[in-house]
């Protein structure tokens, strides 16, 4: 593929630069919607220890606010690192280096994410109904973030690569 035809084959004229701009672009729109929702998580879970409730936690309930602050702490890392990235690799012509680790960082974030959030509702079940619920609502959200993050999007690609073969 040559720098002035990114990839005849997708129906876009735009060169490896124009496509990698584009990319950058689409992707940092992702980011500032994760980053949000990510910060706004952290900084609530930040705030649980100063409340009245939380001295009667037990052991695994603390244990488990620890690891979800610490994943918490993680995802906005991996979600802002592409951020700091850019401003190590700006003007160094890296474009194309860039995105694909920023698209690393932001694939790593998203798992990290999920992890919290399936926690998140597993400690608060823990803590207002019982180990049992906390247990189970935890895998039934990492579930449902398996299948929303993850099995959906492979099922629309296979899908329309099946349909993109028959009609040639």
């Amino acid at each position: 593929m040559s720098e002035q035809d990114a990839d005849p084959t997708d129906g876009r004229h735009e060169t490896m630069t124009e496509r990698m701009d584009r990319n950058w672009s689409e992707l940092l729109q992702e980011l500032r919607v994760t980053q949000t929702g990510t910060q706004i998580l952290l900084g609530f879970l930040l705030t649980v220890p100063f409340q009245q409730r939380f001295g009667t936690l037990d052991g695994y309930q603390r244990g488990m606010y620890l690891v979800l602050v610490s994943l918490a702490a993680l995802a906005t890392t991996l979600i802002v690192a592409p951020v700091s990235l850019h401003r190590a690799l700006f003007r160094r012509r890296l474009k194309r280096e860039l995105v694909d680790v920023a698209a690393w960082f932001a694939r790593a974030g998203l798992v990290v994410i999920a992890l919290v959030l399936a926690g998140a509702v597993s400690l608060l079940f823990d803590v207002v109904v019982s180990r049992t619920a906390g247990v189970v609502v935890g895998v039934g959200a990492l579930a449902v973030l398996v299948v929303c993050w993850w099995l959906v999007p492979r099922v629309v690609v296979r899908r329309a690569y099946r349909s993109d073969a028959r009609s040639r």
